[in-house]
């Protein structure tokens, strides 16, 4: 099964990170917790910075969420970072119309794409980045 990229779930990494930590909240900070390179954080923190869900401050001033963390739903982070065509999770090649397959395909398959895009899409509305930050206090 395809996967989506990991820009997803490091995007809600960055942003609780962002919001929980008290000292500047860098791209190289944030690398050494996600384990990855400082250039891939940039990269997803502008995303994030398009998305109007975080603020950059130049130098070593960091990130700083631009909503409560009670306000950013994983939805808005999958949007932010995840955009496809339509941002649907399936996309439809170009069939053949003159075959009854190519030609039908899309307009029957359809239906259970949209409704696999519309559970995904409500289940990700469910969760906020509080709801995240709230698990992981819970850990001992």
């Amino acid at each position: 099964m395809k996967k989506l990229s990991s820009r997803f779930s490091i995007a809600v990494h960055i942003l609780i990170l962002s919001a929980i930590t008290d000292k500047n909240c860098t791209s190289e900070f944030i690398a050494s917790s996600v384990n990855t390179n400082p250039v891939l954080i940039r990269r997803i923190i502008g995303f994030l910075k398009k998305s109007d869900l975080v603020n950059v401050q130049a130098g070593t001033g960091g990130t700083f969420l631009q909503k409560a963390p009670s306000e950013i739903t994983l939805l808005d982070v999958y949007n932010a970072v995840e955009v496809t065509e339509d941002n649907r999770l399936f996309n439809f090649h170009k069939g053949n119309i003159k075959c009854k397959v190519g030609a039908n395909i899309e307009s029957i398959l359809g239906a259970s794409f949209r409704n696999a895009q519309n559970a995904m899409e409500n289940e990700l509305k469910k969760v906020t980045i509080q709801n995240i930050i709230d698990g992981i206090n819970e850990i001992p």
